[in-house]
Parts: structure tokens; C-alpha cells; sequence
């Protein structure tokens, strides 16, 4: 895909000013940003004492346990749905 076609903004995600180049929709990004600042205020809010490094790994965590345990639940899913047209 050439550059042109990319889609680039600028989001704020926990004060920070970042700039996104992606393939998705500028809605679908914004969403990303807005997703992962939620994850690092509702961490920072019971955790105020962490810098913002530890709070970005923690919220990577958090987001890579729940695409995690969804996948499992999608490969479950796909199980029974296979099981039910057998």
C-alpha cells in the first residue's frame, strides 16, 4: 500500500501527543488511542505511585491477556460450532 493511502493522525493517549500511520479508518484508530488511555488511567488510578513506562507495559499486558483469552474463546466457539453441523 503506498504512503498516500495510509491514514495518518494524531492522538493523545495519557497526555502524550503520538502520531498513527495505518491502513484502518481514522475512527478505528482514534478508537485504538482511546482504548489503551482508558487501560493506562484506570491502571494509573490504583496504581498512582507507577511512572508512565510501567504503566504503558502494564496496560500492554492487560490488553494482550484480554486478546488472549478472547482467542481462546473464539477457537471454543468455532469447537462447538463445528461439533453442532457435524
Amino acid at each position: 500500500m503506498a504512503d498516500k493511502e495510509k491514514t495518518r493522525i494524531a492522538v493523545d493517549i495519557y497526555g502524550q501527543t503520538y502520531k498513527m500511520v495505518g491502513k484502518e479508518t481514522s475512527i478505528h484508530m482514534r478508537q485504538v488511542a482511546s482504548v489503551v488511555d482508558d487501560k493506562m488511567r484506570e491502571i494509573s488510578s490504583h496504581n498512582p505511585t507507577l511512572d508512565s513506562t510501567k504503566i504503558a507495559v502494564l496496560a500492554a499486558v492487560n490488553s494482550v491477556h484480554d486478546y488472549l483469552k478472547l482467542k481462546e474463546q473464539v477457537e471454543q466457539m468455532e469447537i462447538q460450532l463445528k461439533k453442532l453441523k457435524g
